[in-house]
């Protein structure tokens, strides 16, 4: 084996250890001798397992067929160990090794230089390929925060901050007698199709018996068929903003009404209990 074949056949040995071969590489390998392709790819195999050991963790567990193979391996190590001592060449002959050689000790040097090299590259490869799982376990996903939603007031507030054309109407009382001290506000922007009632004097309600619901007086509406603007209940005394749910289109709000309906709401009111009326004054713009 000359001192190419020599450089080729570790180079072979490196890659099928690190990457595995493909046919063709393959095919080269199975040209030399069998008995030293085997011997040469089971001590780069037991570097590899060596090397791929650095860095683990001391409690993570071997694979069991990695573990078995390594023990089985072991002894023929040791035995190879003890020989390193005899003189060289240990498993050749004189003969053997000047026909090998050429009578050339450099020669013989050179072919294991190349395999310290090819030893030094299939660490090289394996340190960089390898996971490294300490620095893996401590890499923390970047947590996705969402939002905090705003609340009906906070929109309210920013209408107001941002919506130039809004509707404005203040509430008064209704004819519900027990409903007096009732104060707060309408606003609406036509342009967006949204608005907020605000209240304050407001009875809480008790939803299974009763519920509130807003009706929105249009000039394009039949005053008969107001815009029924959505159901919703109080849960305490005290200020209260609740989004507008219109159900139709109001695109020239004249006045709002609160009236006290069963449970789900109704498509016509009677308005037998009306709790707020709230008129359309003045546009701001």
């Amino acid at each position: 084996m000359n001192e190419e074949q020599k450089e080729r056949f570790f180079d072979l040995l490196t890659t099928k250890a690190v990457y595995g071969l493909d046919e063709e590489a393959q095919r080269e390998l199975d040209e030399f001798d069998k008995d030293i392709v085997d011997r040469e790819f089971r001590s780069l195999e037991m570097t590899a397992a060596s090397i791929s050991q650095i860095g683990v963790d001391a409690n993570e567990q071997m694979p069991p067929h990695l573990y078995a193979k390594i023990a089985q391996e072991a002894e023929k190590h040791v035995v190879i160990r003890a020989q390193a001592a005899a003189p060289w060449p240990p498993p050749h002959s004189k003969a053997e090794f000047e026909k090998e050689t050429g009578g050339n000790p450099w020669f013989a040097w050179l072919g294991w230089a190349v395999a310290a090299a090819a030893c030094i590259a299939l660490a090289v490869n394996i340190f960089l390929i390898r996971p490294s799982g300490p620095e893996i376990a401590q890499v923390q996903p970047t947590p996705i925060v969402s939002p905090k939603p705003q609340t009906p007031a906070e929109m309210r507030e920013e209408m107001l901050r941002t919506d130039a054309e809004m509707v404005r109407a203040n509430w008064a009382p209704g004819n519900v007698k027990e409903i007096k001290e009732i104060t707060g506000d309408v606003v609406w922007s036509d342009e967006k199709q949204a608005g907020y009632m605000r209240f304050r004097g407001l009875p809480a309600n008790d939803p299974k018996k009763e519920t509130y619901q807003l009706w929105i007086f249009d000039k394009t509406q039949d005053k008969a068929t107001p815009i029924d603007g959505g159901t919703f209940d109080v849960p305490a005394d005290g200020e209260v903003v609740i989004p507008i749910d219109a159900r139709l289109r109001a695109q020239a709000p004249e006045m709002f009404a609160i009236t006290i309906e069963k449970p789900g709401g109704v498509v016509v009111s009677s308005r037998e209990k009306i709790a707020a009326l709230a008129k359309v004054e003045t546009r701001s713009s």
